[in-house]
């Protein structure tokens, strides 16, 4: 969808979201955007980056964002969203339709102190990287409740919780160490040459941002890590427990098998013909049964 454009002071708004096939042909020849550029925002796969075509002048902004997959189990990855600056006109594209980055967008463009789109785009860079706290936190939350939980016993339920806890915060790792090289990167490009001095300490403030988000969702993934990795070694023991017993318990039932296996054969056997031949091979069992264990035992296999 393409909304109408919105004039301010010193630049044009068109604000975008979930572009269609002929919306993206209609941008191209209303606004002469290139069909790279349009490539470029309209995949949901692309990395964070930044672009500047020397031929047009135009600026390419992109960077991750956090994409709910299901909220109340925290499973979240990441997806672009892209900024274009041509001929003096400010596009956003917002192609995995998320709400709450409308939200920003509008609450930026109606900042009366945002006068120009370099700023607008600083402003909004600033409220995206912010935007993965509040879930660092619910994640670190729901972490101290697992760990709890699985302190007392290790359900399935629960380690599964703990697994997309590890998922999301990979894709939050990897995306956000994207932005932070991006926007490192930015003071050596056209915008951060061009931009004044109290724009770069607005870049400098989105920068210390994204570094502080980077090392909460650092420092998370190694508590998570080491938590998974505590519990899948005791999952792990405890089934080499049960495979033991389960071992243990195969070798005993042998024995008897064996003994009842021969004499219910139809051929002579010694004793065979008492009358309390039967007695004689439970016992017989349970001598070499206790024999077993006493020797597993001996051996510290149980």
């Amino acid at each position: 969808m393409i909304h109408s454009k919105i004039t301010t002071a010193d630049y044009n708004w068109i604000r975008t979201e979930q572009l269609t096939p002929t919306e993206c042909t209609q941008l191209q020849q209303t606004y002469d955007l290139t069909s790279e550029m349009i490539t470029y925002v309209t995949d949901k796969d692309e990395s964070p980056n930044y672009v500047y075509d020397s031929d047009t002048a135009d600026q390419l902004f992109i960077v991750h964002v956090p994409y709910t997959i299901n909220m109340a189990q925290l499973r979240y990855i990441t997806r672009p969203i892209s900024f274009i600056i041509h001929q003096g006109t400010l596009f956003t594209f917002n192609e995995s339709g998320l709400d709450w980055v409308d939200q920003i967008f509008t609450k930026v463009q109606q900042n009366s102190e945002i006068k120009t789109a370099d700023h607008f785009i600083l402003q909004t860079l600033f409220a995206l990287m912010d935007s993965y706290i509040g879930i660092v936190k619910a994640i670190t939350k729901k972490r101290n409740q697992l760990d709890q939980t699985l302190n007392k016993e290790a359900k399935n339920t629960d380690l599964i919780a703990l697994s997309y806890l590890r998922q999301t915060l990979t894709f939050f790792l990897g995306a956000v160490q994207f932005n932070l090289n991006l926007l490192r990167h930015l003071p050596r490009t056209h915008f951060g040459l061009a931009i004044g001095p109290a724009k770069q300490e607005v870049l400098d403030d989105v920068t210390i941002e994204a570094e502080q988000v980077q090392w909460m969702i650092d420092i998370e993934t190694q508590v998570v890590d080491r938590i998974g990795d505590t519990f899948d070694s005791i999952v792990n023991n405890n089934l080499n427990d049960t495979m033991k017993i389960l071992t243990i318990w195969s070798l005993t039932m042998a024995v008897p098998t064996i003994i009842t296996g021969f004499y219910g054969m139809n051929v002579h056997l010694p004793l065979a013909k008492l009358g309390g031949a039967w007695l004689l091979t439970i016992g017989v069992s349970l001598v070499l049964i206790v024999w077993l264990l006493i020797a597993l035992k001996l051996h510290h296999k149980m």
